[in-house]
């Protein structure tokens, strides 16, 4: 496992769409194994391959919740249902220390790969919707920023372009 560098807003890849993931090998085993440490060291509870450069449909997750049994891999997710609306404050590792208020359906149905290649199918509410709905964004080359309205999307982006991005956050920072 290796510690990957988190690419930043501004980054072409982040806006890039992801290419699906063709199969499970030694190469997408150890992306996985990167991205949960890459997240956790960014106290992160989501991740998405774009955000370490690697344009491949794969996210990791862990909501870090009592009866979470660690990490999870999820290749070429899709959100096969959705409903209900509920707002609410996200920030990501790809822009350190900038949050902005979201909407995003209260639950998700998602089919997925696991790790192994087996299908996984798994109903989602609450905070754990919202960062499904956040890491698929990214891989469809999306940020939480284009789903703010425009008054709140260009503040952020002119106070972006005037102080840039921080190096570091808080440690109390929620990121996805």
């Amino acid at each position: 496992m290796a510690l990957r560098p988190i690419r930043r807003y501004g980054d072409p890849v982040l806006r890039k769409k992801a290419e699906p993931v063709q199969g499970v090998t030694d190469e997408i085993q150890t992306l996985i194994d990167d991205m949960v440490e890459t997240m956790y060291d960014a106290l992160g509870i989501g991740l998405a391959a774009p955000q370490i450069g690697v344009s491949l449909r794969v996210i990791v997750i862990d909501e870090g919740t009592r009866d979470s049994s660690g990490p999870k891999a999820f290749l070429n997710p899709l959100i096969v249902g959705q409903t209900g609306s509920l707002r609410g404050e996200e920030g990501c590792l790809s822009l350190p220390g900038v949050y902005g208020e979201v909407v995003r359906a209260e639950w998700v149905r998602v089919e997925a790969l696991g790790r192994h290649g087996a299908p996984v199918r798994l109903e989602a509410r609450g905070l754990l919707a919202r960062v499904f709905q956040h890491e698929l964004d990214h891989l469809d080359g999306m940020l939480f920023l284009d789903r703010l309205d425009k008054i709140q999307r260009d503040r952020i982006k002119r106070k972006i372009k005037r102080e840039g991005l921080p190096e570091s956050v808080p440690a109390s920072a929620l990121h996805l």
